[in-house]
């Protein structure tokens, strides 16, 4: 299979360009309308990505697949993920203090104390809200943190949101392509008291752990468990929505390593635990949760 990127890859990362590019230029609340109206007709369409969203959201809330609720509910999620985009291009030139003051947070005590006494901490959380939000406020209240970037295509793409992450603070990694060491370099960065952030309920390796989510099986990454378990670390779950214009936080408590178990055993407690907490914090914010890819493993296809 070539590596050469299609036409739609092209079209896609020069869309990403234009929009670093020109809608910081632009006045805020007009290009917000736009997005709206884009997030409205891609709904309209009902391609695959909207209906399995609104596959996922059915079995997140018990909600009658195909009934007007949640069709509602499905295009509110379409326009949070498309004020998600808005506000990334955007982002690299809004004022720090205010992004600081708009984000409301529980729970920053946690991630506070842990690094003030010299701990690491491990930051998990599902894909809701602006989580590019949430790692800019961390690095402007103190906590730069490394974390590990998907490999978008085409690489033009991957390079640019690298690069957009880089410039609010964070240290990025590739989950493949890069040098190998993934696992090495941020247990290195939590033994010196560092923070990591990552995404945590969609398993992207293939070697995950299997979990109780919303009362049906799938499979979550095993490494936030497993450098909390390697390294000591703080393993704090996280849940990221948004408030009217502005946008929430939560930090939830320490989940602690069990005492006793062998380390697969041990990891396996956490990442329930993970799910079982992501479970409330989508069940509250369900419209912020982006999720538009098969995640339960009765949606999977066999081979």
């Amino acid at each position: 299979m070539s590596d050469k990127p299609s036409f739609g890859d092209r079209v896609v990362a020069a869309g990403f360009a234009a929009g670093w590019t020109l809608v910081p230029l632009l006045p805020e609340r007009p290009t917000a309308a736009v997005f709206r109206f884009l997030a409205d007709r891609v709904h309209a369409r009902r391609g695959k990505s909207v209906r399995r969203l609104e596959s996922n959201l059915a079995r997140v809330t018990g909600l009658e697949p195909g009934g007007r609720e949640l069709s509602e509910l499905t295009k509110a999620g379409i326009r949070s993920y498309f004020r998600y985009f808005h506000e990334i291009f955007r982002l690299p030139k809004m004022d720090r203090a205010e992004l600081v003051r708009r984000t409301h947070v529980i729970g920053a005590e946690h991630i506070h104390d842990n690094v003030a006494a010299g701990r690491g901490v491990v930051l998990a959380l599902p894909h809701m809200g602006n989580w590019d939000q949430a790692g800019a406020w961390l690095v402007s209240v103190g906590h730069p943190f490394t974390t590990v970037a998907e490999r978008l295509r085409p690489e033009s793409l991957f390079r640019r949101y690298v690069a957009f992450r880089e410039g609010l603070g964070m240290e990025v990694l590739p989950l493949t392509g890069g040098d190998g060491h993934n696992f090495g370099t941020l247990a290195s960065r939590l033994r010196k008291g560092g923070v990591v952030c990552l995404p945590a309920e969609r398993d992207l390796t293939k070697s995950g752990v299997e979990v109780r989510f919303f009362g049906a099986a799938t499979k979550m990454p095993a490494g936030p468990a497993l450098l909390a378990v390697q390294t000591g670390a703080a393993l704090l779950p996280a849940t990221v929505y948004f408030v009217g214009d502005d946008w929430g936080i939560h930090i939830h408590e320490e989940l602690p390593v069990p005492a006793e178990g062998t380390r697969q055993e041990k990891v396996a407690v956490l990442a329930q635990g993970l799910a079982d907490v992501f479970e409330k914090g989508i069940s509250e914010h369900p419209e912020d949760w982006h999720m538009m890819q098969r995640l339960w493993l009765d949606d999977l296809d066999p081979r």
